[in-house]
């Protein structure tokens, strides 16, 4: 099965996967549950930059991010503050030196790599007392998806790619963390019919790039035929924090 092509993504991805209001109260969340308030805080797989832009513009975060896809970083480029450093890597063998960082974050990102080199390399680059805050969804969102209906294998295959909450943790112990808690967050929208198409047709998430063309071609067509007029998405997250041990007791 191939990987995803995130750098035919990169000039679209804003568009068709705009920032909007559930973005925004996911971001506050995020901020407060692993205060990333005035932080140095490493964004692992920051695409086109979205998150440090937030983080250094909205609370004062020193931010860096780092992504695998040139075109990606291209765009974030473009588009972050001064001051927030972009570097091109692979997660699972980060360029920076250990414990340089106070937290970090990985969005919608873990289920696109290879998750027990991506922590260690987490928990490598935090300092004592850090924190890594996984933003992920919960098995419930393939279940509901608004796509399922078009894509049959779409939830299959997201329920392969992501993790459980057991299995996140299990993997969260085996890189070093230490205490780890968990929340879901619920969030409802609607989208209009021109832009459900439009996500289809820019193939906005990454699952289409495992999707066989038949599937997709036939996926398509149904629902340019059979689409309303407003289409309401479910959206099932779940927010892990893993914490860093602290300076060991005195002797």
């Amino acid at each position: 099965m191939s990987s995803p092509d995130f750098g035919r993504r990169a000039e679209s991805y804003d568009r068709i996967r705009p920032v909007d209001d559930s973005w925004w109260e996911l971001f506050e969340l995020l901020v407060a549950e692993a205060d990333l308030r005035g932080r140095r805080v490493l964004d692992i797989g920051c695409g086109t930059g979205r998150l440090c832009a937030a983080l250094a513009e909205r609370v004062g975060a020193r931010a860096w991010g780092v992504d695998a896809s040139p075109e990606m970083l291209s765009v974030a480029a473009a588009r972050v503050p001064r001051g927030v450093g972009l570097r091109q890597s692979r997660a699972e063998r980060l360029p920076f030196t250990d414990g340089w960082f106070e937290r970090a974050v990985m969005w919608l990102a873990l289920h696109l790599l290879e998750r027990p080199a991506a922590l260690r390399e987490a928990a490598r680059v935090l300092g004592r007392e850090g924190r890594l805050a996984v933003v992920t969804f919960d098995p419930a969102h393939f279940e509901r998806h608004w796509l399922n209906r078009f894509f049959p294998s779409i939830a299959r295959i997201d329920r392969r790619r992501f993790p459980d909450e057991a299995g996140l943790r299990a993997e969260l112990a085996a890189a070093g963390f230490g205490a780890v808690r968990s929340l879901r967050l619920s969030q409802r929208r609607t989208l209009t019919r021109a832009e459900a198409l439009e996500r289809i047709h820019g193939r906005h998430i990454s699952t289409f790039d495992l999707v066989s063309e038949e599937e997709l071609r036939s996926g398509s067509e149904r629902a340019e035929a059979e689409l309303p007029d407003r289409v309401e998405q479910a959206l099932e997250w779940l927010l892990v924090v893993a914490e860093q041990p602290g300076e060991p007791p005195a002797a």
